[in-house]
């Protein structure tokens, strides 16, 4: 059952992100282009991601999950170093690509090389990063 629900949630986000226009890199680079012709319009998408989003994990936050034996929140809420510049680089890999991992492998289908080279890219940095960290 949990598989079913997995897929039918993968589903169901990768028609939200298509619908939005998350999968578009244009429309990304120009919602990211805020001192230039900006596309204000995924605003409203962000607007309501995080609407639900908080409303939703503030119901949720001490209930079950109805499909694990329990939450998988962070519980960290330290600002540290890795995390600034973990951010950093999202953000920088997200204004020059227009993707993120989620409209990335989305896109994944459409054959798009761009979407491919920036997976694959994507792919090989979570590989070095888990390396090192193990040697950390």
């Amino acid at each position: 059952m949990s598989v079913l629900i997995s897929i039918l949630s993968g589903i169901l986000f990768a028609v939200g992100l298509v619908i939005s226009g998350m999968t578009n890199p244009n429309k990304v680079i120009g919602f990211l282009d805020i001192l230039g012709n900006w596309d204000y319009s995924l605003a409203f998408v962000m607007v309501g991601a995080i609407s639900v989003s908080f409303v939703a994990f503030k119901y949720f936050q001490n209930k079950k999950p109805f499909c694990a034996p329990q939450s998988f929140l962070p519980t960290n809420t330290e600002v540290d170093k890795k995390l600034l510049i973990g951010s950093a680089m999202f953000g920088i890999g997200w204004g020059i690509a227009g993707f993120c991992p989620g409209p990335a492998i989305v896109n994944l289908a459409t054959f798009d090389m761009k979407a491919i080279v920036f997976v694959i890219a994507m792919v090989v940095g979570m590989f070095v990063f888990k390396l090192y960290s193990k040697t950390q």
